[in-house]
């Protein structure tokens, strides 16, 4: 694994939100699995970063709406406000930054009660809160290195519905804020369908691929102008994971769009994406994600084995595995064959107790699997044999 330069989440705690009602994830890995059954909290706890970047990239209400509002969002039989807290790292060696947000409803209008930021030093462990903020107003301690003797500067945001940390982070003067910002706004999160990948969008070049992956043929002739080494490698892999694959092309239309084609070895001509196997298109849309000549800090993933043959689903884990040295990777699947890839630090169960709310457990701490995996035991097959 390279050495780390991007940020890493270390630490997750969501109260309130849907059925998460308490949940608290530690020691959070580079790759990050959540394995359940249907209805576990796997996709509320992938949701959770998809309404926190939201708020970011467009606005609390519109994530708030979207959601349904208090009345979907909120925990049933819960009146306390949505809490979320990350505790993550800038750099491997930058000390540990914690993120505090808090969201109530007050007159059908969604608000920040709470949002803030610490800093702790890593020798002392003595904690800097260098953002404060309630209601759309407080302080903020703007430089690079933020210092308890320095200068805290009052704030008055237009709105309470208004984050500090996405308004004050577009200023220069505040880094460690403006970091925070970049990071969430840069997060990707997938939600591909194969179907998706047989549209035929206009053309021109796209740097990345869309949560759905209908530009993907846009990427291919992207990659194919700007990085044609990435291109190669991306075919390259996925030819060793799909048999007679030869060529991935994009041809433009007479109207303007685009085309993907894909070539199998045996036939002298391709053939259009749309006649292409879902396990195909699939494979060759996270592969361009996960190749990303300019990754995602923060890649999520939704159920990859939909579409996918099973014996390629621990082979795309051990891509996803390559990946987390560039990435963080979030993914989420109820499939022992990705799980079989998995290492037992990088996978969590979720299950919900007898009052629904869904609880976590990260398997190197369940008793045994150590010693099982120790004799060549798999992830996914104790899962299956029931012993966790």
């Amino acid at each position: 694994m390279t050495k780390q330069s991007i940020p890493r989440i270390e630490y997750l705690k969501v109260q309130n939100y849907r059925a998460l009602h308490n949940l608290e994830l530690k020691n959070i890995t580079p790759l990050t699995v959540f394995l359940g059954a249907n209805g576990s909290g796997k996709s509320t706890i992938f949701d959770v970063f998809a309404f926190l970047a939201e708020c970011f990239t467009e606005s609390l209400r519109k994530a708030w709406e979207r959601r349904g509002r208090f009345k979907e969002l909120r925990t049933r039989g819960s009146d306390g406000g949505i809490v979320i807290y990350i505790k993550y790292r800038e750099t491997e060696k930058s000390p540990l930054i914690t993120y505090h947000l808090t969201i109530d409803e007050e007159n059908n209008h969604p608000f920040i009660a709470e949002e803030w930021l610490n800093l702790q030093e890593e020798k002392t462990g003595k904690i800097l809160r260098f953002l404060d903020f309630k209601k759309g107003q407080g302080m903020v301690i703007s430089g690079e290195n933020p210092d308890e003797n320095d200068e805290r500067i009052f704030e008055q945001l237009e709105s309470p519905e208004f984050l500090a940390v996405n308004t004050l982070g577009q200023f220069a003067k505040h880094p460690r804020v403006s970091a925070l910002r970049r990071f969430i706004t840069g997060w990707y999160l997938s939600y591909l369908s194969a179907d998706h990948t047989r549209t035929i969008p206009p053309a021109g070049v796209q740097e990345r691929l869309s949560p759905t992956g209908d530009n993907l043929p846009n990427i291919i002739q992207y990659l194919k102008e700007e990085h044609p080494e990435r291109l190669e490698q991306i075919l390259t892999t996925l030819s060793r994971r799909i048999p007679h694959l030869e060529k991935v092309s994009t041809e433009i239309m007479q109207d303007g769009r685009l085309l993907l084609q894909i070539k199998d070895a045996p036939f002298s001509q391709p053939i259009l994406a749309k006649f292409a196997s879902d396990g195909t298109l699939k494979m060759l849309a996270y592969l361009t994600v996960l190749y990303d000549p300019n990754p995602p800090q923060l890649i999520g993933i939704e159920e990859p084995e939909n579409y996918l043959h099973p014996r390629l689903l621990p082979e795309l884990g051990e891509e996803c595995r390559a990946a987390s040295s560039n990435s963080q990777l979030m993914v989420t699947t109820h499939s022992p064959f990705f799980v079989d890839a998995l290492k037992p630090q990088e996978l969590w169960i979720l299950e919900r107790d007898k009052k629904g709310f869904t609880q976590a457990t990260n398997t190197a701490h369940i008793q045994g699997i150590k010693e099982f995996m120790e004799h060549g035991a798999l992830l996914g097959s104790l899962w299956m044999e029931n012993y966790f």
